[in-house]
């Protein structure tokens, strides 16, 4: 479709990844190439059926959905049942997926179409941890420059950690990956905690997602109760972060947010801060800026955007 970003998502589903997918498809200013799926919020067999859930649900079955790393690339998998629940997406009754997996492993896919497709013409929506990303950097060193952009959810700085003291839980999953990817020279938006901390949602956002009255808003109503039980006990509020909508957000509405270019590197060797993702914001070093790395979001902006465009599914 002329004028549309063609963008890949890559995603570990979750209840936060389930509503960024469902506004990615129901935007006309994004093309979906494909979906990858990594381990992460829960394991592999989990966010794969997830993805293709997702994809059901928004009445989007032609969407192409590969299964890709079951594991990060040196350290032992670590995941999130505490805030998703055992499958990931609990909350919703949705139903077993008709639809089936591609055949191709996802890091071959995006080998494979970013080597195929016009330099530049593709963006990467990262939402989980980078796994795959990374072993497709590692693999085709060249994809690299042909890469538009990658937008992902990641780090924090002056919001710290949110699975340990330092680090937040996609860098922490698999930060190796993650250096790879931001050492790679590749343009980056991060959406770290410091911004999605401020996409709240709060009792009066999840009855407009129900009030929609449609299959997605009812069920993305559904997976905010669940998942925001954790996050009101956590951070003592009326609702909880929704991280991983500000990703699509950013592409079809990028005037919302704001941020600065910093340098940003990943720890990978200390336990005490592992995965910590060490900002330059003031700028107090020489490193090569690498990121733009957002802080501001108009969450009043952000969560209109995200009930006209599930209201279309």
């Amino acid at each position: 479709m002329a004028g549309t970003r063609r963008i890949i998502i890559d995603t570990d589903p979750g209840q936060d990844d389930a509503v960024a997918i469902l506004l990615a498809l129901a935007s006309p200013e994004l093309d979906v190439a494909g979906i990858t799926v990594v381990a992460g919020n829960v394991p592999l067999s989990f966010t794969e059926k997830n993805a293709l859930k997702i994809c059901e649900l928004a009445g989007k079955t032609g969407t192409k959905v590969y299964s890709g790393a079951i594991r990060p690339l040196v350290r032992p998998l670590v995941t999130a049942e505490h805030v998703h629940g055992k499958t990931g997406l609990d909350g919703p009754d949705l139903p077993e997926p008709k639809m089936k997996l591609q055949e191709k492993y996802a890091v071959d896919f995006l080998v494979e179409t970013l080597m195929r497709e016009e330099p530049g013409s593709i963006t990467l929506c990262a939402l989980g941890p980078l796994t795959n990303i990374g072993l497709a950097l590692i693999r085709e060193p060249k994809i690299a420059p042909r890469i538009r952009e990658i937008v992902l959810m990641g780090g924090a700085y002056f919001e710290v950690g949110n699975i340990t003291p330092t680090a937040e839980f996609n860098i922490y999953v698999d930060p190796h990956a993650a250096d790879v990817v931001f050492r790679a020279g590749i343009p980056i938006v991060m959406m770290p905690l410091d911004v999605t901390h401020k996409a709240l949602t709060s009792t009066a956002r999840v009855a407009a997602f129900r009030a929609l009255g449609n299959k997605a808003g009812i069920a993305v109503a559904e997976m905010l109760g669940f998942s925001e039980r954790f996050d009101k006990e956590k951070y003592a509020g009326d609702g909880g972060p929704l991280h991983d909508p500000c990703v699509i957000a950013y592409l079809v509405q990028p005037e919302i947010f704001s941020g600065r270019n910093c340098n940003v590197e990943i720890e990978t060797r200390s336990e005490l801060t592992m995965g910590m993702s060490v900002v330059d914001w003031w700028g107090v070093t020489d490193r090569k800026k690498n990121a733009m790395v957002m802080r501001e979001v108009d969450h009043e902006a952000f969560f209109a955007l995200l009930v006209s465009r599930l209201g279309r599914l």
